[in-house]
């Protein structure tokens, strides 16, 4: 890497972002991040606190910049001296009020900053995609990157916008665009509690009853950081990567989690029948509390549905080890019980 080149990370503030901040700090590579205005850094300085060899140096070279996926000036401005992009940043929903948004930041904002980049000289890109975006027909075969997208019932709003994001890459790359894409498996670690797989330690801490017999793909945040920076660091081009450590029942990660914190393991099977009741009353529940419901019809459909996911492809081209799954549950639910003793 180029000693006056300069990295853009966006989503620096998220779940993936924020590991991938301190990976890179931790080479003492100047970074700039993007954050919303209403976005807070308190998760990010807690990713750093916990896992920065130097906090302070590495805090210093993150250079915090706002700017919004569909504000093109905030972009270009934050683009400025930029030679490589992590693009990280998108917006997770599974919420039927959600779905403009959805599409709007995933697939509209990844064609707004693929526009830019096309613009600008040397430009190397990293496109954070979904195992999602590669779809869910024929659930009877394992899912490889080679699969080609269709139209089907499994696919979830979320699904099509990231299929849609990551279309945008492929037209860049189409266009000139040095890009790369991922696709990481449901993404375990220390993050938000109260979000994404982080509600999964807090249900199982909680008593979590319920079990689905869905499978799908696991893989540990560091390590997606991790092959991120190894990608952006080789000579590929135009080729798309699926990360998974491997493919377990929603049940046995659910069981490991409850193993990891000492509680029971949840021991009611949760039928189609049940999750369509409970994401019903969800939906009413929400209506009067004004609250984000915990489950809503797509996710219940997608904790049934059993994906295998092929992992070898970056495996075998970047002699690529993944952390085990259970090193990963165990290291995440002793941050979570740190996080609840403090409070």
């Amino acid at each position: 890497m180029k000693l006056n080149s300069l990295i853009l990370v966006t989503g620096g503030t998220g779940f993936l972002g924020a590991h991938l901040l301190v990976q890179l700090t931790a080479e003492g590579l100047p970074v700039r991040a993007i954050k919303r205005s209403e976005s807070s850094l308190a998760f990010v300085k807690q990713i750093f606190q916990i896992y920065a060899t130097d906090v302070t140096r590495q805090w210093e070279l993150v250079e915090w910049k706002e700017a919004d996926l569909l504000d093109i000036f905030q972009l270009e401005e934050a683009l400025e001296g930029v030679t490589q992009v992590y693009h990280c940043a998108g917006k997770v929903s599974f919420v039927p009020s959600g779905r403009s948004e959805l599409l709007a930041v995933n697939a509209r904002g990844t064609a707004n900053l693929v526009n830019l980049c096309l613009n600008l000289p040397n430009i190397r890109f990293c496109h954070v995609s979904s195992i999602a975006a590669i779809g869910r027909s024929r659930l009877d075969e394992v899912i490889a990157e080679d699969r080609f997208w269709k139209n089907d019932p499994n696919n979830s709003w979320y699904a099509i916008s990231k299929y849609q994001a990551e279309r945008e890459v492929w037209r860049g790359i189409e266009e000139g665009l040095n890009a790369v894409i991922v696709n990481p498996a449901v993404i375990l670690g220390v993050c938000n509690w109260q979000e994404g797989t982080g509600r999964l330690f807090s249900q199982v801490w909680n008593g979590l009853k319920f079990y689905t017999h869905g499978i799908t793909g696991w893989v540990d945040v560091k390590d997606v950081a991790r092959a991120m920076i190894v990608l952006m660091k080789s000579q590929v081009v135009a080729e798309r990567y699926i990360l998974s450590e491997g493919n377990y029942p929603y049940r046995d990660i659910f069981n490991r989690i409850a193993d990891a914190l000492g509680k029971k393991h949840p021991s009611v099977f949760a039928s189609p029948v049940l999750t369509g009741l409970a994401w019903r009353f969800d939906a009413f529940r929400s209506r009067f509390t004004g609250t984000e419901p915990l489950i809503t019809r797509e996710s219940a459909k997608t904790a049934n549905l059993r994906c295998f996911y092929d992992n070898q492809k970056f495996v075998k081209q970047f002699a690529f080890s993944y952390t085990p799954i259970d090193q990963t549950i165990r290291a995440t639910a002793n941050e979570f019980m740190k996080a609840v003793s403090f409070n």
